[in-house]
């Protein structure tokens, strides 16, 4: 079986363009999340999908010098790059990660797959997000290849084309077997993604206080920073999550 982790990326964030490629303890962010990706011990590659606009040509560059695959596609049917990508990958489970997230933890990512992978002839897709309850910007998603290509095929709406995976978990979840993957943490209240400055600055404040660009650093005690120093969060706790059928 081969998963492949596939990173969906633009230059032309509406609220932090070109964030992806922003600076983080030295490197550009995307490298630091690649880094932490590059860690999972369930996956076998990891691949970006970057549209085929001009504007993306330095993501494009970015793969080639960091050593993963690239491959291009629709800006808006996003759910056609996800399969042109799982394709060219030649992947049977494929795993949904976006490029905002430069605190994704490899062991998080890793139950998501394990999940799928032992429930092979019973779900279609496995998820930490249908039940919030980590941090945001740890969110993944795992789908057989099956899966994506049926969804592909039926899915026509908007937000199903941008947005992946919206046809299986809340358009049409009847057609499809969901399981939520659990881990008995508490912390949706939390934001670790990366969609404006202040994200980008608490994110920062987050790397220097732990020293996450040198060493690995375990979620639990990440978290156990978090919740002792609260002028971290506050950083970003103000910013709203953009709804994504806008």
């Amino acid at each position: 079986m081969r998963r492949v982790i596939v990173v969906q990326a633009r230059m032309t964030s509406t609220r932090l363009p070109g964030k992806v490629l922003m600076d983080l303890a030295g490197k550009p962010m995307l490298e630091r999340q690649l880094d932490r990706l590059q860690r999972c011990e369930h996956a076998d590659e990891v691949m970006l999908a970057v549209t085929e606009n001009a504007a993306d040509d330095p993501l494009v560059d970015f793969a080639r010098r960091y050593g993963v695959p690239c491959h291009r596609g629709s800006e808006h049917d996003v759910l056609g790059r996800y399969v042109g990508a799982a394709r060219e990958a030649r992947a049977d489970l494929v795993v949904r990660v976006t490029s905002d997230c430069p605190l994704i933890d490899p062991e998080e990512t890793d139950a998501v797959i394990a999940a799928l992978e032992e429930r092979r002839d019973g779900s279609d897709y496995a998820s930490n997000r249908l039940e919030p309850h980590l941090p945001r910007g740890l969110d993944t998603e795992a789908l057989w290849r099956d899966t994506l290509e049926r969804m592909d095929r039926m899915a026509t709406s908007r937000p199903a084309r941008e947005h992946v995976t919206w046809f299986c978990y809340a358009e049409r979840p009847e057609l499809f077997a969901l399981h939520s993957v659990l881990r008995g943490v508490d912390a949706h209240d939390l934001r670790w993604t990366v969609d404006t400055p202040d994200d980008l600055e608490m994110v920062r404040a987050l790397y220097d206080a732990l020293g996450l660009a040198d060493r690995p650093v375990a979620l639990a005690e990440v978290l156990a920073f978090v919740r002792t120093h609260p002028e971290i969060a506050a950083i970003n706790g103000h910013i709203e999550q953009k709804d994504p059928t806008a």
